[in-house]
């Protein structure tokens, strides 16, 4: 672990930060909404789609304005491209201008130099992509697949695939930007944001680059990607049609007693990671330093199948983390736990961060930010750090404590860490961050708050 370890090299930090989230488009607008117990799930509009409720970014549109101030050129660019995005992609797009913006003036390094690194989930086309096609093989009511080659996907968009590759969020960012360094894409759910966190900093570190956009898109809102969602039948949901008449904003409740089921969301997050020297050099703002990561993915079987085993992928990942920034467990900060609201997984996670902590997990404060916004599934990572990065101002809105988890009124016996659930906890000057999968993937990152 300590020949690569991010401590034994090029020290990395964070010099900006964007996303598209159900808390808004700008920093400023996700911290208020922290920093007041607001949260972002809510009823959709149009009831005929499942799930009817959840963190929808409402205030995203996919129009020009939503990418933030550009320069004519690219702004003239991005908006010729929409068409060639789907709703992640533009999230994506949208999330990382705002987080290049946020960095400050990057024109004078080398575009060689700099690099890209998105995850992503299964991006999968919209049923209303395939309508026409299907409609032209229809004979009497029923689909003649004979005809599909020849006629149905003739009826298709030219160019439909582009919108759903899952390389092509790291590929439109690179053009828009003119970033010629490392680039990389990463398909792997929930946990593909951190995951890219932790390859652009490996990337910074070992000195192939000088500045990294990291970060992951995804939904769980869109029609197929709800289907998967609904059938992940540990994971649960909260509410799936029309059954409930609960407050929207009450029921995602991670690690609470009367927790039933994830919430599902979209949104993206993403942070420009940067060598300490180049930040420096620049005289940029520091939100913190990466300075550990670690990933680890356990199965075990279940009688025909196989199924992650994420209590002990988030142990082995989390302590790797830790090891790799060393940090003991009394030097912790917080957590900034995937809390995903779920019966099964919330315990899991629970019990692995018993496992790594030990006695530090009575005290450790641990924070769940999806009870804000629910499971934006590979966005989810990003954003959730972005919120731990804004505890860290002491002259922001959170003015340098944790927002509370929502809706926890009484931790589940079965998950025996701190909650914070109160208002004023000190964030601390570092914190760990967790995702995982269903399929037993499990991501973890170290920030310290930086001091020179």
């Amino acid at each position: 672990m300590s020949s690569n370890s991010l401590a034994a090299e090029r020290r990395v930090v964070i010099t900006g930060v964007g996303l598209v989230s159900p808390l808004g488009l700008t920093v400023g607008s996700c911290a208020a909404a922290l920093a007041e117990g607001r949260s972002g799930v809510r009823r959709r509009p149009d009831t005929d789609q499942a799930p009817t409720v959840g963190g929808f970014a409402a205030d995203f549109s996919g129009a020009i304005d939503d990418f933030g101030e550009l320069e004519s050129g690219r702004k003239k660019a991005i908006r010729k491209g929409l068409k060639l995005m789907c709703r992640e992609t533009q999230m994506a797009v949208a999330a990382a201008q705002h987080a290049l913006a946020d960095a400050g003036d990057t024109a004078g390094l080398d575009p060689e130099r700099v690099g890209v690194v998105l995850g992503s989930d299964y991006m999968l086309t919209l049923p209303d992509d395939y309508v026409d096609a299907i409609r032209k093989c229809l004979d009497e009511g029923e689909f003649a697949y004979a005809r599909w080659g020849d006629e149905g996907l003739d009826q298709m968009q030219p160019l439909w695939m582009l919108k759903y590759l899952p390389n092509m969020p790291a590929s439109h960012i690179a053009i828009y930007n003119d970033l010629r360094g490392p680039n990389n894409s990463l398909t792997l759910r929930e946990a593909g944001g951190l995951a890219a966190v932790g390859e652009a900093a490996r990337i910074i570190a070992r000195g192939d680059a000088e500045l990294m956009i990291a970060g992951a898109t995804g939904t769980r809102v869109l029609p197929l990607q709800a289907v998967h969602a609904l059938q992940e039948a540990e994971r649960g949901m909260a509410v799936q049609r029309g059954d409930t008449d609960d407050d929207p904003a009450t029921l995602s409740r991670p690690f609470e007693a009367s927790r039933q089921g994830m919430v599902c969301g979209e949104g993206a997050g993403m942070v420009v990671l940067e060598s300490l020297e180049s930040a420096a050099q620049r005289g940029a703002r520091v939100y913190g330093e990466l300075a550990g990561f670690g990933s680890s993915t356990v199965a075990m079987r279940r009688g025909e199948s196989i199924a992650g085993d994420n209590q002990r992928a988030i142990a082995r990942a989390a302590a790797a983390a830790l090891t790799d920034a060393g940090l003991a467990a009394e030097e912790l900060g917080h957590v900034n736990a995937d809390g995903l609201g779920a019966p099964t997984p919330d315990r899991q996670e629970a019990a692995a961060l018993r496992a790594v902590l030990g006695n530090r997990a009575d005290q450790a404060p641990v924070v769940a930010l999806k009870s804000y916004f629910g499971n934006l599934g590979a966005g989810s990572g990003v954003v959730e750090l972005i919120g731990s990065l804004l505890a860290f101002d002491p002259s922001g809105p959170l003015e340098g404590a944790l927002p509370r988890t929502l809706n926890h009124d009484q931790t589940d016996p079965e998950c025996p860490i701190r909650v914070v659930a109160e208002r004023g906890v000190p964030a601390g000057d570092s914190f760990l961050a967790v995702n995982a999968t269903p399929q037993g993937q499990a991501v973890a990152v170290c920030v310290r708050r930086h001091g020179g």
